[in-house]
């Protein structure tokens, strides 16, 4: 075979070997990271019923212990928790041994601590499940369902970034007053027959006090995360301004997300894709109000954004705010497992998933069935959205592979 026969044999075989790598063997990574996306989308709807049960086999450890050690700086929690009932059981039933207000905020809030020494945040009930807020989309006080049904949906879309939430019943009189601070219990008032607390906070007022059913007060308690994790605390690039007449630059600046590539910590790293993970998460709740949020410390944007304060969420289920969708649109960009996550609940499933996820929980019923609704419709816009973009930019440039070996070590 003469020379420039086998040159144009081999550059052809070169062709051949360089198809079969891009297109066969890319795809068939491709094709076992989707069954392991479906595999886990299975292994989530397995377990979703949490029973809430104080046993805990084959351990010493306190639940404190356990949740505690959970904690990596990309999940609060890990995808097999068996022990998550029994750690839910203890929020929502042991003995509180101090309250005080709670921390810096705008919102009323307590600071408990439960026996084994366990930080928790207690929002109390302002609304009822059916109550509708009007208004602004980030209008009307703290709904402390909404924390309890945000945390279970961060476990049916895999995130595992919120803390664990769980609703409980304290008793004012005898639970709280008796162990309360100085502080704390100057805000306590009786208004009719039901003792009442206002706290301290940038927007608590005497005139506007949360009130128990007589004694009896329903909320919300959330588990504060270990102190070995301090928290830093970042401005939300698609934060909004709160001010009439004066916008964002995201909001009228459509190459926005362009700017925000170029600056740390979206130019590289996980986190513009958590940011994008976030409008998602905070859209089907209708959470408008995420203008800052928490990472681990000195991480250098490789820790999670941490889905903490959901409480602003659920307030109008005929309100779909598109522009908390911001950053999904603007940057047209999305992960792969997010994605495929966000199909398999597609058609009702997630109404139904969510239903099962909160149904054993103290406070059940948590949303209303207008909510419950507002969910299945609200992903049908995302599903909607990422489409467009996909349209626009194809599909290899919109869905992102971002998979993290996660370590609980």
């Amino acid at each position: 075979m003469k020379l420039k026969q086998r040159v144009v044999l081999l550059a052809i075989l070169l062709v051949i070997f360089i198809f079969t790598k891009v297109f066969l063997i890319d795809n068939l990574d491709t094709s076992a990271a989707n069954r392991e996306d479906q595999r886990a989308f299975h292994r989530m709807m397995a377990s979703l019923r949490v029973q809430l049960d104080p046993r805990l086999d084959h351990t010493l450890q306190s639940p404190w212990e356990i949740a505690a050690q959970w904690v990596v700086p990309r999940e609060v929690y890990p995808e097999e928790t068996p022990e998550l009932g029994a750690v839910m059981h203890a929020m929502s039933t042991k003995k509180i041994i101090k309250a005080d207000v709670g921390y810096k905020g705008t919102q009323l809030k307590a600071l408990l601590i439960l026996e084994g020494g366990q930080k928790v945040v207690f929002k109390p009930r302002r609304y009822a499940r059916d109550y509708v807020v009007e208004g602004e989309p980030y209008a009307g006080y703290d709904r402390h369902n909404a924390e309890v049904a945000a945390f279970h949906l961060d476990r049916i879309l895999g995130f595992r970034r919120a803390p664990l939430v769980v609703g409980r019943f304290v008793n004012l009189r005898t639970e709280i007053k008796p162990v309360a601070t100085e502080q704390l219990l100057g805000t306590f008032m009786t208004v009719g027959n039901n003792t009442c607390f206002y706290g301290k906070c940038y927007y608590c007022r005497e005139t506007e006090p949360a009130c128990a059913d007589g004694d009896i007060m329903e909320g919300s308690v959330t588990l504060w995360l270990p102190d070995v994790w301090p928290l830093q605390k970042h401005r939300h690039p698609w934060g909004r301004t709160y001010r009439e007449g004066k916008l964002a630059r995201w909001e009228y600046d459509e190459s926005y997300c362009d700017a925000v590539k170029k600056t740390s910590p979206y130019d590289s790293g996980p986190r513009l894709l958590d940011i994008i993970d976030t409008a998602i998460f905070d859209y089907l709740i209708g959470n408008a109000d995420r203008h800052h949020y928490e990472s681990f410390q000195d991480d250098e944007g490789a820790s999670m954004l941490i889905l903490l304060d959901n409480a602003k969420s659920f307030g109008n289920p005929a309100l779909d705010e598109r522009s908390i969708l911001a950053p999904l649109y603007q940057c047209c960009i999305i992960r792969v497992s997010t994605w495929n996550r966000l199909n398999y609940l597609k058609n009702g499933v997630l109404k139904s998933a969510l239903k099962t996820a909160m149904s054993h929980d103290p406070i059940s019923p948590v949303l209303s069935e207008p909510h419950l609704d507002a969910l299945d419709q609200r992903l049908l816009s995302i599903l909607a959205t990422v489409k467009q973009c996909t349209d626009q930019f194809g599909p290899d440039v919109v869905l992102v592979e971002d998979r993290m070996t996660l370590s609980h070590l």
